[in-house]
C-alpha cells in the first residue's frame, strides 16, 4: 500500500458523529487513510467501505453499540444476521467449525464474492449466532480496500450491505453515499463504484453444500452433482 502525503490529521471525537469522508485508490490503498478509518472503527465508528460485490457497513465484532446504530441506519430488527468479514482462512476457522471437505471449498472460493453459513464456534459471541442453528455467515472479500482494514484492524469486522430502507438496491455512489447517510456514520470510504451484485450464499453446515442465494459468485463448482 503506498502512503498518502496529504491527509490532515484527524482526532477521533466520535461525539461530534462528523462523516470523514476518505478518498481511497481502490486498487492501492493509501495506509494513512486505511489507519484514519481502523482508529474510528476502534473507538466504535462506522465505516461505509467497498467489497468484491457492493458497498457495505462495517464495525468492531464486540461492539454493541456500534451494531445497534447499524441496526437503525438499516432499520433491521434482532433477528438479522450480519456476516462476519475475515481477512484469510486461517481468521475464518477461528470463528467457525469448518470439516475437511468444507475447507477444501472455502479454499477454493476465497477471497470471492460469497458468503458461507458455517457453525459458530465458541469465539463467535451468542448475539451474533442463528438463534435456532447456531450458525455464523462468514466471508473472505476480494478488494484491496476491504483486505486492507481487515488486516490493520486485525480481527474481523461485523457487516452487512449497504441498503437504505426503501431501496432495492444497496448505493454503490460514494458522493450519493456521503450525502444521504450524513452524520450517520464515522467514515465514508470512496473507493469508486463496485457494483450492487449480492454475494453468493453457500450453506457448509451439512455434508455437500447447498446454494441459499444465486449471486455474483459463480456455483458452476456444483455442475457435476
Amino acid at each position: 500500500m503506498e502512503c498518502a502525503k496529504a491527509w490532515p490529521h484527524v482526532r477521533w471525537d466520535l461525539m461530534e458523529r462528523r462523516m470523514q469522508y476518505l478518498v481511497v485508490h481502490p486498487r492501492n490503498p493509501q495506509l494513512r487513510a486505511i489507519t484514519q478509518a481502523v482508529a474510528a472503527l476502534r473507538q466504535g465508528g462506522i465505516v461505509v467501505y467497498p467489497t468484491d460485490s457492493s458497498y457495505a457497513l462495517g464495525c468492531q465484532l464486540g461492539d454493541k453499540a456500534a451494531l445497534a446504530r447499524i441496526r437503525r441506519i438499516r432499520q433491521l430488527d434482532e433477528q438479522h444476521n450480519f456476516t462476519l468479514m475475515c481477512q484469510d482462512l486461517s481468521e475464518l476457522a477461528t470463528y467457525a467449525r469448518v470439516h475437511n471437505q468444507a475447507f477444501r471449498l472455502l479454499k477454493a472460493l476465497t477471497p470471492g464474492p460469497y458468503t458461507f453459513i458455517l457453525a459458530a464456534s465458541r469465539e463467535v459471541p451468542r448475539r451474533l449466532q442463528h438463534s435456532r442453528r447456531k450458525t455464523i455467515g462468514l466471508r473472505v472479500p476480494d478488494h484491496p480496500i476491504a483486505q486492507a482494514l481487515l488486516a490493520a484492524l486485525g480481527e474481523p469486522m461485523l457487516s452487512v450491505t449497504l441498503i437504505l430502507p426503501g431501496d432495492e438496491w444497496p448505493l454503490t455512489d460514494p458522493e450519493e453515499i456521503r450525502e444521504r447517510l450524513g452524520k450517520q456514520v464515522d467514515v465514508a470510504i470512496d473507493g469508486g463504484s463496485c457494483g450492487h451484485e449480492p454475494t453468493t450464499v453457500i450453506d457448509l453446515t451439512g455434508e455437500v453444500p447447498v446454494v441459499l442465494r444465486q449471486g455474483k459468485g459463480s456455483v458452476d463448482f456444483l455442475g457435476d452433482r
